[in-house]
């Protein structure tokens, strides 16, 4: 044979074994996921929970992007698609249309909804969770001026904000993940199924998920520990995003807007605001990261007070801090601005 034929003959047969080795792997094992269990998380609470509970043997993606809004997220043509190669997503149901939508269209293998686990509370049940709908007039006529927490009188049916219509139900409070130990329960189910869904590492995401419920129940005894000399027994936020952190500290919070960070404040809420601020000994107007503190800013100094970040944590600001450091964060601020010795 001569050398040209052989050489020929060699580069064949490294093509061939190269593509044996390119080519699809069998259902069940993804090599480009090196194996790993591809998961998606709706929003980055929820990555961090699929993250720390997956651990090296999954890979998750979230559909909310760093630094971005959750609340009004929308899927592109693509990211919907892709769910159907999913294993498993993590979602909070009736939370992000866009994500229930494309679930239904798309199913993922696994499909984990943390709701059933996040115990949610109905919007208007109480001063830490009040109805979007409800006015000033009608909230000031029942109770007492620091439990007096309405929220406009926009109309949130498919209200519109600045040219883009959106469809908030909120007829329960989504922000669970800002109690610690609601967190610990959601991790709980994550760890659950995803050990059904990869009964190869189960053992291992089982452990994984009591380890982290663990430190999450910790956390939320520092929370309360931390909180429980305050002086000052309410805190005005950016939006009414911190009903169960509120509840699980027996504080009372006051949302310049809502529980959708869009809808705007009334003059006779701000001056409402002001009104129970001045009551109740408020040092420190709460902005965030993801709102546009002009607001905020313009209320404190009308009313000579200072400003702080109280994080929603809806969506990861800084790559340095995961949610745990966050929230350690937040204890923090909380404890300074309301005078917690």
């Amino acid at each position: 044979m001569s050398k040209r034929i052989l050489a020929a003959a060699c580069a064949a047969a490294t093509a061939l074994a190269l593509s044996a080795c390119n080519s699809p792997s069998p259902s069940g094992d993804d090599s480009s996921n090196n194996g790993k269990l591809a998961v998606m998380a709706s929003f980055y609470p929820l990555k961090y929970l699929a993250e720390k509970v997956g651990g090296e043997n999954v890979t998750v993606t979230s559909l909310t992007p760093d630094g971005a809004e959750p609340h009004d997220l929308e899927l592109s043509p693509k990211m919907v698609d892709s769910l159907s190669s999913a294993d498993a997503i993590v979602y909070l149901a009736g939370f992000q249309s866009a994500v229930d939508e494309a679930i239904e269209q798309h199913s993922p293998k696994t499909v984990i909804d943390v709701s059933s686990a996040a115990e949610l509370v109905e919007a208007g049940t109480d001063a830490n969770h009040p109805a979007e709908e409800e006015t000033s007039e009608d909230a000031q006529s029942g109770e007492a001026a620091a439990h007096d927490h309405d929220h406009g009188t926009h109309d949130h049916e498919g209200h519109d904000h600045e040219g883009h219509d959106h469809h908030h139900d909120m007829t329960a409070d989504p922000h669970f993940w800002l109690d610690p130990v609601r967190m610990a329960k959601a991790a709980t189910v994550v760890g659950d199924k995803l050990a059904e869904a990869d009964s190869a590492h189960a053992d291992t995401y089982k452990a994984n998920a009591k380890t982290l419920a663990e430190e999450l129940t910790t956390l939320g005894d520092t929370l309360v520990t931390k909180t429980s000399t305050c002086t000052i027994k309410t805190f005005v936020t950016a939006h009414t995003a911190f009903g169960y952190l509120a509840d699980r500290t027996g504080l009372t919070q006051v949302g310049i807007s809502g529980l959708d960070p869009e809808s705007s404040p009334s003059p006779a809420r701000l001056a409402h605001i002001g009104q129970v601020a001045k009551e109740q000994g408020v040092t420190t107007i709460f902005t965030e990261a993801l709102i546009d503190p002009k607001v905020a800013q313009t209320l404190a100094d009308d009313l000579g007070l200072t400003t702080a970040v109280l994080d929603p944590i809806e969506s990861q600001t800084d790559s340095s801090k995961d949610y745990a450091a966050v929230m350690k964060d937040n204890i923090d601020a909380l404890t300074k601005a309301n005078n917690c010795q």
